[in-house]
Protein backbone atom coordinates (compact mmCIF):
# COMPACT_ATOMS: atom_id res chain seq x y z
CA UNK A 1 0.00 0.00 0.00
CA UNK A 2 1.51 3.34 -1.03
CA UNK A 3 2.27 5.79 1.78
CA UNK A 4 -0.47 8.38 2.32
CA UNK A 5 -1.99 10.40 5.18
CA UNK A 6 -2.90 8.46 8.35
CA UNK A 7 -0.61 5.51 7.66
CA UNK A 8 2.15 4.42 10.01
CA UNK A 9 5.52 4.01 8.29
CA UNK A 10 8.47 2.10 9.75
CA UNK A 11 11.77 2.95 8.08
CA UNK A 12 15.52 2.82 8.55
CA UNK A 13 17.57 5.83 7.53
CA UNK A 14 21.01 7.31 7.52
CA UNK A 15 21.63 11.01 7.00
CA UNK A 16 24.72 12.84 5.79
CA UNK A 17 25.67 16.48 5.22
CA UNK A 18 26.74 18.33 2.04
CA UNK A 19 30.28 16.92 2.35
CA UNK A 20 28.99 13.34 2.66
CA UNK A 21 29.86 13.10 6.38
CA UNK A 22 27.58 10.65 8.20
CA UNK A 23 25.53 12.44 10.86
CA UNK A 24 23.11 9.82 12.13
CA UNK A 25 21.78 6.34 11.36
CA UNK A 26 18.99 4.14 12.68
CA UNK A 27 20.37 0.93 11.15
CA UNK A 28 21.92 -0.43 14.34
CA UNK A 29 18.67 -0.03 16.33
CA UNK A 30 14.91 -0.04 15.93
CA UNK A 31 13.46 1.43 12.73
CA UNK A 32 11.90 4.88 13.04
CA UNK A 33 8.06 4.95 13.07
CA UNK A 34 5.92 7.95 12.24
CA UNK A 35 2.33 8.80 11.32
CA UNK A 36 2.33 10.16 7.76
CA UNK A 37 0.75 13.56 7.17
CA UNK A 38 1.02 14.82 10.76
CA UNK A 39 4.34 16.71 10.68
CA UNK A 40 6.17 14.17 12.84
CA UNK A 41 9.28 14.23 10.64
CA UNK A 42 10.88 17.02 8.61
CA UNK A 43 8.74 18.19 5.67
CA UNK A 44 11.22 17.30 2.91
CA UNK A 45 11.56 13.71 4.11
CA UNK A 46 7.80 13.28 4.50
CA UNK A 47 7.30 14.57 0.93
CA UNK A 48 9.95 12.10 -0.36
CA UNK A 49 8.15 9.19 1.37
CA UNK A 50 4.68 10.05 -0.04
CA UNK A 51 3.42 7.38 -2.44
CA UNK A 52 6.26 4.90 -1.83
CA UNK A 53 5.82 1.28 -0.69
CA UNK A 54 7.28 -1.11 1.89
CA UNK A 55 10.52 -2.53 0.51
CA UNK A 56 11.46 0.67 -1.37
CA UNK A 57 14.97 2.07 -0.83
CA UNK A 58 15.85 5.56 -2.02
CA UNK A 59 17.91 8.69 -1.40
CA UNK A 60 16.43 12.14 -0.87
CA UNK A 61 18.30 15.44 -0.62
CA UNK A 62 16.47 17.97 1.58
CA UNK A 63 17.28 21.69 1.56
CA UNK A 64 17.18 23.75 4.81
CA UNK A 65 13.75 25.28 3.99
CA UNK A 66 12.22 21.77 4.17
CA UNK A 67 14.49 20.50 6.97
CA UNK A 68 15.57 22.50 10.05
CA UNK A 69 15.33 25.99 8.57
CA UNK A 70 18.03 28.60 7.93
CA UNK A 71 20.63 29.45 10.58
CA UNK A 72 19.75 32.47 12.68
CA UNK A 73 22.99 34.36 13.43
CA UNK A 74 21.29 36.07 16.40
CA UNK A 75 20.59 32.74 18.15
CA UNK A 76 23.48 32.94 20.63
CA UNK A 77 22.83 32.80 24.37
CA UNK A 78 24.97 32.82 27.51
CA UNK A 79 23.84 30.17 30.00
CA UNK A 80 25.20 28.95 33.35
CA UNK A 81 27.33 25.83 32.73
CA UNK A 82 25.38 24.01 35.47
CA UNK A 83 22.30 24.15 33.17
CA UNK A 84 23.99 22.13 30.41
CA UNK A 85 23.12 18.41 30.38
CA UNK A 86 24.97 15.58 28.64
CA UNK A 87 28.61 15.78 29.77
CA UNK A 88 30.75 16.64 32.78
CA UNK A 89 33.35 18.74 30.92
CA UNK A 90 32.35 20.98 28.03
CA UNK A 91 34.32 21.97 24.94
CA UNK A 92 33.37 24.08 21.92
CA UNK A 93 31.50 22.06 19.30
CA UNK A 94 29.80 19.69 21.76
CA UNK A 95 26.00 19.36 21.76
CA UNK A 96 24.29 19.93 25.09
CA UNK A 97 20.70 19.69 26.24
CA UNK A 98 19.08 22.57 28.14
CA UNK A 99 15.62 22.89 29.67
CA UNK A 100 13.60 25.76 28.19
CA UNK A 101 10.03 26.98 28.65
CA UNK A 102 9.21 24.93 25.51
CA UNK A 103 10.83 21.77 26.96
CA UNK A 104 14.29 20.24 26.41
CA UNK A 105 16.33 21.67 23.55
CA UNK A 106 19.66 20.80 21.94
CA UNK A 107 22.25 23.57 21.66
CA UNK A 108 25.81 23.69 20.33
CA UNK A 109 28.47 24.88 22.79
CA UNK A 110 30.43 27.74 21.16
CA UNK A 111 32.66 28.95 24.02
CA UNK A 112 33.14 27.78 27.61
CA UNK A 113 34.06 30.23 30.38
CA UNK A 114 34.46 29.78 34.12
CA UNK A 115 30.76 29.76 35.11
CA UNK A 116 28.97 30.45 31.81
CA UNK A 117 28.95 28.99 28.33
CA UNK A 118 27.98 30.69 25.08
CA UNK A 119 25.65 28.39 23.14
CA UNK A 120 24.13 28.47 19.67
CA UNK A 121 20.39 27.74 19.99
CA UNK A 122 19.95 27.00 16.27
CA UNK A 123 19.08 23.35 15.64
CA UNK A 124 22.46 21.60 15.10
CA UNK A 125 21.39 20.85 11.49
CA UNK A 126 19.90 24.30 10.71
CA UNK A 127 21.12 25.78 7.45
CA UNK A 128 22.34 22.42 6.16
CA UNK A 129 21.29 20.48 3.08
CA UNK A 130 20.87 16.86 4.20
CA UNK A 131 20.86 13.62 2.23
CA UNK A 132 18.77 10.77 3.60
CA UNK A 133 19.21 7.14 2.56
CA UNK A 134 15.94 5.46 3.41
CA UNK A 135 14.71 1.86 3.48
CA UNK A 136 10.96 1.45 4.06
CA UNK A 137 10.31 -1.58 6.28
CA UNK A 138 6.54 -1.53 6.76
CA UNK A 139 3.47 0.55 5.89
CA UNK A 140 0.20 0.00 7.77
CA UNK A 141 -3.07 1.77 8.45
CA UNK A 142 -2.94 3.83 11.65
CA UNK A 143 -5.10 2.94 14.65
CA UNK A 144 -7.81 5.51 15.53
CA UNK A 145 -5.90 6.32 18.76
CA UNK A 146 -2.70 7.05 16.78
CA UNK A 147 -4.60 9.46 14.50
CA UNK A 148 -6.20 11.15 17.54
CA UNK A 149 -2.77 11.56 19.22
CA UNK A 150 -1.04 12.60 15.97
CA UNK A 151 1.82 10.07 16.23
CA UNK A 152 2.68 6.38 15.86
CA UNK A 153 2.58 4.07 18.88
CA UNK A 154 4.60 0.91 19.50
CA UNK A 155 8.21 0.12 18.48
CA UNK A 156 9.99 3.16 17.04
CA UNK A 157 7.06 5.45 17.93
CA UNK A 158 5.56 6.66 21.22
CA UNK A 159 4.30 4.21 23.84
Amino acid sequence: MPIEKNQVVLFHYSVSDEQGNAIESSRDGEPNAYLHGHGGIIQGLEEALEGRDAGDSFSATVTPDKAYGPRNPEAMQRVPIKHLRGAKRWKAGMIAQVETEQGPRHVVVVKVGHKFADVDTNHPMAGRTLTFNVEIIEVRAAEPEEIAHGHAHGPGGHH
